[in-house]
């Protein structure tokens, strides 16, 4: 049972890195818009939280990590909506970018020996009552602040798109932004605004990794986990809750090296640790493939 409860928490732990960051994809792909710089704004938010960390405690970390995906966000939407560039080639060079600033400056910053753990973390937080609940309470309840947030986010996120003006709007661009545009919606602002939203979240993404998890900062600690969280978005039916729920099962995938670890299988560790990327090419070859995505998603930028 202690071990069943390790592995969920882990899980859901994992999980709550990849939910963030999907979460805020999916809006961005139901703008009409594929923002493949996410791995540029994950690595953003999470060295802007070591630096944010560092001179204001966890409150600082965490309002610079979502500071940091929003202006590499910024920077993706003011070339792919104002500019009009190419979105995959944009967010190719955008996550190239960010890769290599977070490099330069964290060398800059903290020399060769690096931040070590000297950063302040996120400790976990056990819920009353449900906390104590065998298996299912410490693994789902007894997590770090961020991913008490993500719990009560989805749900905000699909009442916010499925039943508010805004959301109308954005689902609208995103399957035909002509006729948002002749019903007086804008689709350069709501694309923009959609990117900076999906960068936040993003940032956040980065900062729960640094400050929930790592408890510090390496170059390139992003590791892949915007394209996951890309696929995830595809998994997940462009829907907050099937978002959340494949980023759980991206979770499990990650967190079963250490279950079989624990019970002593003498199985290489690099082939769990494959999983992830292995379950993103499956979902990107096929499942993805049977749901249908927004009408107008990377179809181009449209005027107004």
């Amino acid at each position: 049972m202690d071990l069943l409860a390790a592995f969920l928490e882990a899980t859901v732990r994992t999980a709550t890195v990849l939910a963030f960051a999907a979460l805020g994809e999916m809006l961005v792909q139901r703008s009409g818009v594929i923002n493949i710089g996410l791995e540029g704004v994950i690595i953003a938010g999470a060295f802007g939280s070591l630096v944010g960390a560092g001179i204001g405690g966890l409150a600082g970390g965490v309002a610079a990590a979502i500071l940091g995906g929003v202006a590499v966000a910024a920077l993706f939407a003011v070339l792919v909506v104002v500019v009009r560039t190419d979105q995959i080639i944009t967010g190719t060079a955008v996550t190239l970018f960010a890769l290599g600033l977070t490099g330069v400056l964290y060398r800059i910053l903290f020399g060769a020996e690096g931040a070590a753990l000297a950063t302040p973390t996120l400790h976990p937080v056990v819920v009353p009552l449900v906390g104590r609940i065998p298996v299912f309470g410490p693994g789902i309840f007894v997590q770090p602040v961020p991913a008490y947030v993500l719990y009560a986010l989805v749900p905000v996120v699909w009442w916010w798109l499925h039943r508010t003006r805004a959301g109308l709007a954005l689902r609208a661009v995103g399957e035909n932004p002509e006729a948002a545009r002749a019903a007086g919606i804008s689709p350069a602002k709501v694309r923009f605004w959609a990117i900076l939203a999906g960068g936040a979240l993003g940032g956040m993404s980065g900062g729960t990794l640094v400050l929930a998890q790592a408890g510090t900062f390496a170059e390139g600690m992003s590791a892949g986990r915007g394209f996951i969280a890309i696929a995830i978005v595809a998994l997940g039916r462009w829907h907050p809750v099937g978002a959340v729920l494949a980023a759980l099962v991206f979770g499990a995938a990650s967190a079963v090296q250490f279950l079989f670890q624990a019970m002593g299988w003498g199985v290489p560790y690099q082939l769990f640790l494959a999983l992830p990327y292995v379950l993103t090419l499956l979902a990107l070859a096929g499942l993805a493939g049977r749901a249908r995505p927004p009408e107008a998603l990377a179809r181009g930028e449209v005027t107004g």
